[in-house]
């Protein structure tokens, strides 16, 4: 099972509508994706980075209250922390983001009047100079979830964290 396809089941907890953006030929990724109730969106310019891809989501959501920005590489973001982000965009924050130990983690949730910003995205920064630029509009919701700041980049990193 592809990373994922965890991820995306953790999301469809919180979220009626997941879209899975994925590179062009990822067929087996997209058909699992599809499976657990998304759409899959092929991104043609995701070679470009993060940035081009979260802008081929954007589009493909269109005008929205209020957008969730995930990552397939995260499975271990726990449901409640997904739940936070989407309660606390209900409730009216621009940009909201879980903070576990001071780290900005994810998901994002961002409002649908940034939806010109996210569309022009490109580079490998995702939303990151959106957030920066916004700074005082974040806010910052502290969880207990160190599944907000783990990514899976390499096999090692399936492992149990260390205990500290």
């Amino acid at each position: 099972m592809p990373i994922a396809v965890q991820s995306a089941r953790h999301l469809r907890t919180s979220l009626a509508r997941v879209i899975a953006v994925v590179r062009p030929g990822a067929h087996d990724t997209a058909r699992a994706l599809a499976a657990e109730g998304c759409e899959v969106v092929p991104c043609r310019d995701a070679e470009q980075g993060m940035g081009a891809s979260l802008a081929c989501g954007v589009r493909a959501a269109g005008e929205v209250g209020g957008y969730v920005i995930a990552l397939g590489d995260m499975p271990f973001v726990r449901p409640s922390s997904i739940a936070a982000v989407c309660d606390a965009l209900a409730a009216g924050a621009p940009l909201v983001a879980p903070y576990f130990r001071a780290r900005r983690g994810h998901p994002v949730g961002i409002a649908g009047r940034y939806r010109a910003e996210l569309e022009v995205l490109g580079g490998d920064q995702g939303a990151r100079t959106l957030l920066e630029r916004h700074a005082a509009e974040l806010v910052k919701i502290p969880c207990g979830d160190p599944g907000v700041i783990r990514d899976i980049d390499a096999p090692s990193d399936l492992a149990p964290p260390l205990a500290v």
